[in-house]
């Protein structure tokens, strides 16, 4: 059943809650939902195979949460004070957390925003580069205000799923213009796991900075940044690493 975890500034987020043994907090990425990178790779099903519960929200302008347009409304502080929201609901003083894509870059923030509520981290599918600062917003919103095909061809695929299927357009663009230039910088002392696949170009350079940090480090090999979600090792090693 899906709750919501009202903000403040009234902006409500759904979340669903599995219930089992130290829930992790799920934290999915751009243009998709909890149910679309979650339920459908088979995360819940480990999870509960492994007696673990989970905490799935849908990030602010995604899925069943409420869709504000500004971009300030999706700075990366906002959407991490969305999950300190969740947790306080459910009454939850410590999580592990796993995030992918854009999601990892919100779960970092939330890191710097509440380090206490983070016991351990996964972030899957990011690197150094923050893929929306290499984009060329007018030619994000010639696409989607128009359609119009733009040069760099990532924009017209993380995007045209989205819209196709209905997504909220003006939400989607106040998250890209909210998110850019977002770090993955956590606040130290968390212990962190980085997930990659093989032939994933999006988190470029993640494994020096997971040497860097002194962090754990995963390769998936020859998994793209879509099909990584669906690796047996990935979930595997989520679970052995939060154990």
């Amino acid at each position: 059943m899906t709750e919501f975890a009202r903000r403040l500034d009234g902006v409500r987020i759904a979340y669903d809650f599995s219930p089992g043994e130290s829930p992790i907090l799920l934290v999915h990425g751009f243009a998709s939902t909890a149910a679309v990178t979650w339920e459908g790779p088979g995360w819940i099903r480990a999870l509960q195979d492994a007696g673990r519960g989970s905490i799935r929200p849908d990030l602010r302008g995604h899925g069943r949460s409420d869709k504000p347009h500004r971009p300030e409304d999706y700075a990366p502080r906002q959407l991490a004070a969305d999950f300190v929201a969740v947790l306080d609901q459910l009454e939850l003083e410590e999580v592990d957390v796993v995030a992918y894509s854009m999601g990892s870059r919100v779960a970092a923030a939330l890191t710097q925003l509440a380090p206490e509520r983070v016991r351990r981290l996964v972030l899957g599918g990011a690197g150094p580069l923050e893929l929306f600062a290499t984009w060329n917003l007018d030619a994000v919103r010639a696409f989607v205000d128009r359609g119009t095909l733009p040069a760099d061809p990532t924009i017209a695929t993380v995007l045209g799923a989205a819209i196709d299927a209905g997504a909220d357009r003006e939400a989607l663009m106040a998250c890209v213009q909210g998110v850019a230039g977002a770090t993955l910088e956590v606040t130290a002392g968390i212990p962190t796991l980085y997930v990659a696949g093989g032939a994933d170009s999006i988190p470029d350079g993640v494994e020096a900075l997971a040497a860097e940090r002194g962090a754990r480090y995963l390769e998936l090999p020859g998994r793209t940044h879509i099909n990584a979600l669906t690796s047996r090792q990935f979930k595997d090693a989520v679970l052995e690493f939060l154990s």
